[in-house]
């Protein structure tokens, strides 16, 4: 009778594609997926990967097998789950970008540690859009707007784009009355956007498309926040970011009467037909936080 369990570990390394990636999916080191992989070879007589030491691919075999087995796998792991007897164990790495795993993330993965104590998390902290298959990367928390890839998004949150600028800066100027105006004040860029001077406002229907005057560009939304804050000029920035400073008086929102379009809190993650518990309780838990 063939061992659930070595099927389970064989879907992991198709679908996470390679023995190192399975192993940190499920939680096993790398020579106990080679040597279950080896065994359900064995008691096939069939090959089902062909190996080198840059890849593995499945053989023949192993994509006919994959593709009859994978469905009844999920079936199964679904049902399971239904029970709510799955727990999350084993590693988890987490990549977000640097402001927003200070400003907000870091507090709720704290939470969510203390209640699953089983869980390994690991968090890379990075501005760089990482590739989640090579760098073995369970789940990303991306802001902004995707770009269409093969990995699975699910939207958790928005936030607001405000226009900020420190009030001794606004000083100096005849205060702005229509976004137009904002095309006279100097502008600090956030040059990691696509299109860091131009930015449409809406207001009850009326639109309008301004392009601004950069005195400074900064490539880190930290950055361009400490610039505005010592009058550097205005800038956008998320409302997260700015909730305190506003509240205390540091930042005045420009404009607050135009809008700008909100921006997307997403989780991405390796698209696969079978979810990771941990993947999918962490997700369970974001979607029950405030993630501004």
């Amino acid at each position: 009778m063939l061992d659930l369990n070595r099927l389970s570990t064989f879907v992991a390394v198709v679908e996470s594609g390679g023995f190192t990636a399975a192993g940190d999916r499920l939680g096993m080191a790398k020579s106990l997926v080679s040597q279950q992989i080896s065994k359900l070879e064995s008691q096939l007589g069939v090959a089902l990967f062909t190996r080198s030491t840059r890849k593995v691919l499945l053989t023949e075999v192993g994509e006919q097998l994959y593709g009859d087995i994978s469905p009844l796998l999920q079936a199964a792991h679904e049902a399971v789950d239904r029970l709510g007897l799955v727990k999350a164990s084993g590693l988890l790495r987490i990549t977000v970008p640097v402001d927003y795993a200070g400003a907000v993330l870091a507090p709720l993965l704290a939470e969510f540690a203390a209640l699953h104590p089983q869980l390994e998390i690991e968090l890379l902290a990075t501005d760089e859009v990482l590739d989640l298959l090579a760098e073995r990367i369970d789940i990303a928390f991306r802001l902004g707007r995707l770009q269409d890839s093969a990995l699975h998004a699910i939207k958790l949150a928005q936030f607001a784009e405000c226009v900020v600028a420190a009030p001794a800066c606004l000083a100096q100027f005849v205060p702005p009355s229509h976004p137009q105006d904002l095309a006279q004040l100097p502008w600090v860029t956030m040059t990691r956007l696509h299109a860091p001077l131009t930015w449409r406002f809406n207001q009850a229907g009326e639109t309008c498309t301004v392009r601004m005057r950069s005195v400074m560009r900064a490539s880190a939304p930290s950055s361009v926040l400490a610039l505005v804050r010592n009058g550097a000029g205005v800038s956008v920035l998320p409302d997260f970011m700015v909730a305190d400073d506003l509240a205390l008086g540091r930042l005045v929102h420009v404009l607050p009467e135009w809008a700008l379009s909100a921006g997307g809190i997403y989780a991405v993650y390796p698209s696969a037909r079978y979810l990771p518990a941990k993947v999918r309780i962490l997700l369970d838990f974001m979607r029950s936080r405030p993630m501004t």
